[in-house]
């Protein structure tokens, strides 16, 4: 195994945005197979910051280790795709990069999912990747901004990967992006930020698109890039708490065909056979033609946004996928387009859209300054699952004393998953199936 590859393995670098793929692997698989290494640093999700600020105070770090990656991967270039917007981040890294023969920057428009990978990959190459595919099928590897500074730590520092910048908005006193270790306590991140603005709150661990609903004793993970809190009676909280018997019973009496869910899909302007509203339909008169196609489908949410009937034809892509994989079900789409839509460049949904149809605009005034300093906690509760593959196995025990860094859960050589390492110095006070409790005291 190479050097490279085996710190970031034994760091337990996974993607720390999406779904967590571990990193490792997904460079192992790609070297000498692709030719661009993309950065992204698009930051789509509305209200989110981190990445843009960890790219602009962080800059030598990222791209020392995105060289060292790129050379690894043997590609001809690197390429960082970043929204123009980001004109602070933008003035630094044009600075930095003119030490770098082979790194480039991409300037994308504001509109939504640009940081998708998809997306991503055809605007900067003008490649597309086929239905169920892989940016490597198209010669390409794409890393986020922090995986890039934890990777740039575990080479260099030999840090794994124990704190996690998160930002922290909403309904909030004191909004702020903070570094702190994996496995806070949310309930005490929000304390950190003065509470909460309203007495009954929802918390969603991400941004208002594709973030999830969590509860104050939910933790931080690798991948929380945001702690969004809003009211209970928020449109965004009411949308992604509804029954499922709600939601099919909508789409059931409410669907009228309209296809804007279709036109406005990311994964369908790039030339992909897939059509939301059909699998809508095909749901709401138990016919199974069309349900294959939701594995196409990247659950950005834009199909939420556009429904003239406030339908919710994501939550039903997931549930389709969900039932047709405990069926054993696999996805048989592979078709590789030859061209993008004709409309793709008129479908680009800017980013002021979503937050004014979310009614999320009073939160933009806001600020969430980044804090450099890594925030004490004195207890943490580190999950054994936070990446896609195989749970870790423990190799601590109650009553262990443990310092930062040090390996608290291991996966196999033979499977796909990543290690895990204490976060604070302590005592280990909880050992199970999900969860490795450290505490202070």
């Amino acid at each position: 195994m190479d050097e490279i590859i085996y710190r970031i393995k034994s760091a337990g670098i996974v993607g720390a945005g999406g779904a967590g793929f571990p990193t490792y692997f997904k460079l192992e698989s790609a070297k000498g197979k692709v030719d661009t290494y993309i950065i992204n640093a698009a930051e789509c999700e509305p209200l989110l910051k981190v990445d843009q600020q960890i790219l602009k105070v962080y800059t030598e770090e990222i791209l020392s280790a995105a060289k060292k990656v790129g050379d690894y991967l043997g590609v001809k270039k690197i390429v960082i795709g970043i929204k123009e917007k980001y004109k602070d981040a933008i003035e630094v890294l044009e600075k930095s990069i003119k030490q770098y023969n082979n790194i480039e920057l991409y300037l994308l428009e504001n509109f939504y999912p640009a940081g998708d990978e998809f997306t991503l990959i055809n605007e900067v190459t003008g490649r597309i990747i086929p239905e169920g595919g892989l940016p490597v099928n198209v010669g390409c590897v794409v890393n986020n901004v922090v995986t890039l500074l934890n990777i740039y730590n575990a080479i260099e520092k030999n840090i794994s990967v124990i704190t996690r910048p998160v930002s922290i908005v909403g309904e909030v006193k004191d909004p702020k992006t903070l570094i702190v270790p994996v496995g806070t306590i949310i309930k005490d991140l929000i304390k950190l930020c003065g509470g909460t603005t309203v007495e009954h709150f929802a918390i969603i661990d991400g941004g208002p698109m594709m973030g999830k609903v969590v509860c104050e004793d939910d933790v931080v993970t690798k991948r929380t890039s945001g702690i969004l809190v809003l009211p209970l009676e928020h449109p965004v909280v009411i949308m992604k708490t509804v029954s499922e018997h709600q939601y099919l019973y909508q789409i059931k009496s409410a669907c009228e065909q309209c296809q804007d869910c279709t036109e406005i899909c990311p994964r369908y302007l790039l030339g992909h056979e897939f059509e939301c509203h059909k699998i809508q339909r095909s749901v709401s008169y138990q016919i199974d033609e069309f349900l294959t196609q939701a594995f196409l489908c990247c659950e950005c949410g834009l199909c939420d946004w556009v429904c003239p009937m406030y339908l919710l034809p994501r939550k039903t892509n997931q549930l389709v996928k969900q039932i047709l994989i405990k069926k054993g079900i696999k996805n048989s789409h592979n078709k590789k387009p030859d061209n993008v839509r004709a409309t793709k460049e008129y479908r680009k949904v800017p980013v002021e859209r979503l937050i004014s149809r979310f009614n999320l605009t009073e939160y933009l005034s806001k600020e969430a300054p980044l804090e450099l300093d890594v925030k004490e906690f004195s207890v943490v509760k580190i999950p054994l699952v936070q990446h896609i593959g195989a749970k870790p196995v423990s190799v601590v025990k109650v009553g262990d004393e443990v310092k930062k860094n040090d390996l608290i859960s291991v996966i196999d050589d033979y499977k796909l998953g990543t290690n895990h390492h204490a976060s604070i110095d302590g005592k280990i006070i909880l050992v199970n199936d999900e969860h490795i409790v450290i505490s202070k005291n």
